[in-house]
């Protein structure tokens, strides 16, 4: 069942994380929705604009019609990952979306607050609800890149100012996460400090984390051994902070490269094992049900395993 995002944010809010995560294909819907079967968890589906591109939106909407019949029991929402400004309004219109992210927070912040609020103005008369996004990950994202030294964490007084001018119901901050594969060549560590600031001066606001993925050392390793090259120093995010951050108002996690990670692995290691199949069908069998597990995973760390129906409790559906 297709909801708000701000349903699943009003259930989520101090208690657990609404996972978020991107689809481009028939087989990561089915993990997902699988997954989150196994799990009893709430979610969002993300689509980016790469993702429309890559796949179609005709055919990604179909694929999660289908994957809600399918899973009738499923409790989700729709989401525009990384949207531009005529992207978000393309979406606003389709009457397919929960809500819409603006990232315009490569421009400066005043050009920034004019954009979101354009796009709040637009969505809100829809009934959509808009996450927007200040201060800079580092990373890759899409057609964005910024490098570690370029980075910069959410100001906690600009947030404020941001929040209140341009009415935005959700907000994504930088507080230690990157995006990509290749985040960091040391630990990582969340600035829970910047969180809880950000959280005073915005009570009851949901605050999301991009960039969350933890990049584990096993599906590095295991790729690399099945003829992949990736750079064995690549980590990420120590899923562990994710419920040090929820006390502080962080209610949507989004995570997109560890489920690339699981995609890679399971056919490098099956067109290994088995050099002569050329029937997709097989590895793709093994996809789901591998990321299926991997959501399982995630929801554990997110706390939001077994909440599906208490938000179905409360949302009386």
């Amino acid at each position: 069942m297709i909801v708000t995002t701000d349903q699943l944010f009003q259930a989520a809010y101090g208690k657990f994380a609404v996972g978020a995560y991107n689809i481009n294909n028939m087989e990561q819907a089915l993990g997902l929705f699988e997954g989150h079967q196994r799990a009893q968890a709430p979610f969002i589906v993300q689509i980016s604009r790469g993702a429309r591109s890559y796949a179609g939106v005709i055919m990604l909407e179909a694929i999660l019609r289908a994957a809600d019949d399918i899973y009738p029991k499923s409790i989700f929402a729709v989401h525009l990952d990384h949207g531009d400004e005529e992207t978000c309004y393309d979406c606003i219109e389709s009457g397919f979306y929960s809500s819409v992210m603006i990232d315009a927070s490569h421009y400066p912040f005043e050009k920034n607050i004019a954009i979101t609020t354009r796009v709040v103005e637009r969505a809100h008369a829809r009934g959509l609800s808009v996450e927007s996004e200040l201060g800079m990950l580092g990373g890759v994202e899409e057609d964005i890149a910024v490098d570690e030294k370029h980075a910069k964490l959410t100001d906690p007084d600009e947030a404020e100012v941001f929040v209140k001018r341009t009415g935005c119901d959700s907000l994504a901050v930088a507080i230690g996460t990157s995006h990509g594969a290749y985040k960091f060549q040391g630990e990582s560590k969340l600035h829970l400090d910047r969180i809880e600031a950000i959280q005073k001066l915005l009570p009851g606001l949901p605050l999301v984390m991009h960039g969350s993925s933890s990049v584990p050392q096993e599906e590095v390793e295991r790729i690399n051994a099945a003829g992949g090259a990736m750079d064995p120093s690549a980590k990420g995010v120590d899923e562990n902070e994710f419920t040090k951050a929820i006390p502080f108002g962080v209610t949507k996690v989004n995570i997109d490269t560890d489920g690339r990670l699981v995609w890679t692995r399971v056919h490098r290691e099956h067109f290994r094992d088995y050099p002569a199949n050329f029937d997709f069908r097989k590895p793709g069998a093994v996809l789901i049900d591998e990321y299926a597990e991997f959501i399982v995973h995630k929801s554990r760390k997110l706390l939001s395993y077994a909440q599906l129906e208490t938000v179905r409790q409360r949302l009386q559906v």
